[in-house]
């Protein structure tokens, strides 16, 4: 671990998990803020209020990610910053600010909410770090290495030592890397975005006939997600997130703040059964627009994301299977009709919404569904990293964590 602190090495291998290093005493973690440059000072940004989550709202839109080749950028709204930023457990001193010292300026920002994230067979209290963004004209300040030092020191003084955070870059060590895969919902304006291009021989004509889907849903009993509905769908979530090796731990307040519909935000669904009435299946997505940059005709590309879900798995059946190869496969092959119906009918809920593009990484059971739905591989991928845990290398269908 030379020189690596609380992160993997590249070429480390390894072969158990654990703490890279102790939790650090209460009285041995440092009291006061880390040192700013003088024209810069903390300020905590306060999400519940209108004026400070719109000036978050316009550092994050004019500063955050943006693609390669600079064409899109993430545009996140204020309703959506409050729902990222307001879970349960969520702490004002992980809203971290540095405004200009003179005018007050917001020109830099991290955050942090709690999790429970299992990593294989361990379940531990994290932090999950987002929302990283330095003003582009202050980059050359290096005022990223002392906001993930000052969020770092917030959250040991809340007794959490391990952090998950994910990138659209290469650091050492990612112990997940998923692909990003894009069901187009409106192939026109995709293309003349930039976002996707036709084919050899392909004509927009025959792109909007290969893309087309049904107008109306079909899973029997499918309907919106209720305040009644939280207890089962918490129940069904963590049953199914225990198939996978980096995964969440819902509690129902939880399943109540991420799932349950928020408009313009997030969409949860549930599918009750017509007869007994129980809750066999849910599933969510939420939006994420992207400014177009320097597009005549469109200004905002409107996309949605695949967020969690779980699908009836007959249990009884699958225990019969005492091989571990075979009992995956046979339960593929039984949910891979329901999992395919369901998120198609996902695909034209979300088309009802005006989103142009449906986005899906390549984790849980993603893979059962991307090709019969017409998915297209992606050129980009996220990479997620775990803070002082040192574990096994997961594939990106054993990561059950959705981060936003």
């Amino acid at each position: 671990m030379s020189n690596c602190g609380s992160f993997l090495c590249i070429d480390e291998v390894v072969e158990e998990d654990g703490p890279i290093e102790a939790d650090v005493p209460l009285d041995q973690i440092r009291a006061t803020p880390y040192p700013l440059p003088k024209e810069f000072e903390w300020a905590l940004v306060d999400v519940e209020d209108d004026k400070e989550i719109k000036e978050l709202y316009e550092l994050l839109t004019l500063n955050y990610v943006e693609d390669d080749d600079a064409m899109f950028r993430f545009d996140y709204s204020a309703e959506f910053l409050k729902w990222a930023l307001l879970p349960p457990g969520w702490k004002k001193s992980w809203h971290i600010g540095v405004r200009v010292a003179s005018n007050k300026k917001l020109v830099a920002f991290i955050s942090g909410i709690p999790q429970d994230v299992r990593v294989h067979s361990t379940v531990k209290r994290m932090v999950e770090i987002n929302f990283l963004c330095i003003h582009k004209k202050l980059r050359s300040k290096r005022l990223a290495p002392v906001l993930i030092k000052e969020v770092t020191r917030r959250t040991h003084l809340e007794g959490i030592f391990q952090a998950v955070y994910t990138a659209g870059v290469v650091l050492p060590k990612p112990v997940a890397t998923c692909r990003y895969f894009h069901r187009s919902l409106n192939p026109k304006k995709l293309v003349e975005t930039g976002f996707s291009h036709l084919g050899r021989n392909m004509t927009m004509a025959r792109l909007i006939k290969l893309n087309k889907l049904n107008p109306e849903t079909s899973t029997p009993g499918l309907r919106p997600m209720e305040e009644r509905d939280v207890k089962a769908v918490a129940t069904m979530m963590n049953k199914y997130m225990s198939l996978f090796e980096l995964a969440p731990h819902f509690e129902e307040a939880d399943v109540r703040h991420w799932i349950i519909t928020r408009p313009g935000v997030v969409w949860g669904y549930v599918v009750e059964d017509p007869e007994t009435k129980t809750i066999t299946d849910f599933f969510s997505f939420y939006s994420l627009p992207s400014t177009v940059i320097n597009n005549p005709t469109h200004s905002t590309l409107n996309a949605a994301y695949s967020f969690y879900y779980a699908v009836q798995t007959p249990d009884e059946e699958l225990s019969k299977i005492t091989d571990a190869g075979e009992r995956k496969a046979a339960r593929d092959n039984a949910i891979k009709g329901r999992l395919v119906g369901l998120m198609q009918d996902a695909l034209i809920l979300a088309r009802s919404h005006d989103f142009d593009v449906f986005n899906a990484l390549h984790l849980m059971d993603n893979a059962l569904f991307t090709e019969d739905l017409k998915f297209g591989q992606g050129d980009g991928y996220l990479h997620y990293y775990l803070y002082n845990w040192r574990c096994r290398e997961i594939e990106g269908e054993k990561v059950g964590l959705v981060m936003l």
